[in-house]
């Protein structure tokens, strides 16, 4: 799978996605640490790349972009330490791959995570 993480995940989070398989890159990587939300969502949506962020605004984005599907990992972690976030992408990974790839925003919180499959309205999960 094809990742983009947002300035708020460490990039050993990056590192450890591309060293389990999968294209990711950060934003700082890029020199694009100052592009805004919106820009950051277009560029995922273009690359076709899975948008990792504690954000909450991707989410009111996901929700005004009529129907794209660019799809957003949304921690709201109390423990954001990167060997946590990094064992809890593991679990959405896991269980939550196909949706990541057909579209959704995967919310991923301490014990659990919620599947919202775009376009929003669609059937819903939690894990």
């Amino acid at each position: 799978m094809r990742f983009l993480a947002d300035m708020g995940v460490n990039i050993r989070v990056v590192e450890w996605l591309s060293n389990n398989g999968h294209d990711a890159k950060h934003l700082r990587e890029e020199g694009l640490h100052r592009m805004p939300n919106g820009e950051i969502f277009t560029k995922a949506l273009n690359e076709n790349r899975i948008i990792i962020t504690f954000d909450l605004d991707f989410g009111e984005i996901v929700a005004l972009s009529e129907g794209k599907k660019a799809s957003v990992v949304l921690f709201r972690l109390h423990n954001t330490r990167t060997p946590h976030l990094i064992r809890r992408l593991s679990t959405v990974l896991k269980d939550s791959a196909n949706a990541l790839v057909d579209g959704a925003v995967v919310v991923v919180e301490e014990s659990r995570h919620r599947v919202r499959h775009l376009p929003l309205g669609k059937k819903q999960a939690a894990h």
